[in-house]
């Protein structure tokens, strides 16, 4: 992992503030003249630290939103299975995250969907339908007080 000093420090909180600010205001913020910062942000994208910048979409405005969390256990706990399963995920556009994870099940998904009539329709037309899936836990989000993914 690569050192961070307090500047880099303030400018990915700036940045992970608003990845659109202007190279002038983010080095006024962080007290920098701006080809110093510049040159820091440059450095942070070109060695991998920032790996990008994206807009934050109002999922609920573009018709998907109902969230779910999914947990999904695996009836065989092969490598085969896996892939298996990840390549169906990959597949499926209501699945916005996947993530392989420890305990009693395998994955965690992030799942959006129209409505519940949407995400009944995933869960028993394609998840149910995964012969990997033995198991299949649903968790509905009723509200997000706290979000920072970007």
């Amino acid at each position: 992992m690569a050192k961070l000093d307090q500047i880099n420090e303030r400018i990915l909180q700036e940045l992970g503030r608003d990845g659109r600010i202007s190279n002038l205001e983010l080095a006024d913020r962080v007290g920098l003249s701006p080809s110093a910062c510049l040159r820091r942000v440059q450095e942070m994208e070109r060695t991998g630290l920032i790996k990008g910048y994206r807009a934050v979409l109002d999922r609920a405005a573009l018709g998907a939103g109902f969230v779910a969390y999914v947990g999904v256990g695996l009836r065989d706990h092969t490598k085969a299975a896996q892939e298996a399963f990840e390549r169906a995920i990959a597949r499926a556009p209501e699945v916005r995250e996947c993530h392989n994870t420890t305990g009693t099940i395998e994955y965690i998904l992030r799942v959006e969907c129209a409505d519940l009539q949407s995400y009944k329709a995933f869960h028993t037309d394609m998840l149910g339908a995964l012969p990997q899936v033995n198991a299949i836990t649903s968790y509905v989000v009723m509200g997000s007080p706290k979000d920072e993914r970007a």
